[in-house]
């Protein structure tokens, strides 16, 4: 149990991260900001890399998260309980 719930807890940061990448790619689409980096040398591909890093950042937490349920559905299945609060 200690273990799932640690996975819990890490995974519970995606929820962060999605809030950024709402964030970002809401005013990356308006280009709202975007003068004043581009003006210092970035290159656009540089913020759409970024986002694309965002999005695979999440959905290993996504798979991590699925994977840490599966593993505690599967516990809680061999040991005849529902959840750890029937024992």
């Amino acid at each position: 149990m200690m273990e799932s719930q640690s996975q819990r807890n890490s995974t519970a940061i995606q929820d962060l991260f999605k809030r950024i990448g709402e964030a970002f790619s809401a005013m990356f689409r308006r280009k709202a900001f975007l003068h004043w980096y581009t003006g210092e040398g970035m290159e656009e591909t540089e913020f759409t890399e970024a986002e694309s890093n965002m999005n695979d950042l999440i959905s290993e937490y996504q798979q991590y998260e699925a994977a840490s349920n599966d593993d505690e559905d599967e516990i809680n299945d061999d040991d005849g309980y529902e959840d750890d609060d029937e024992r």
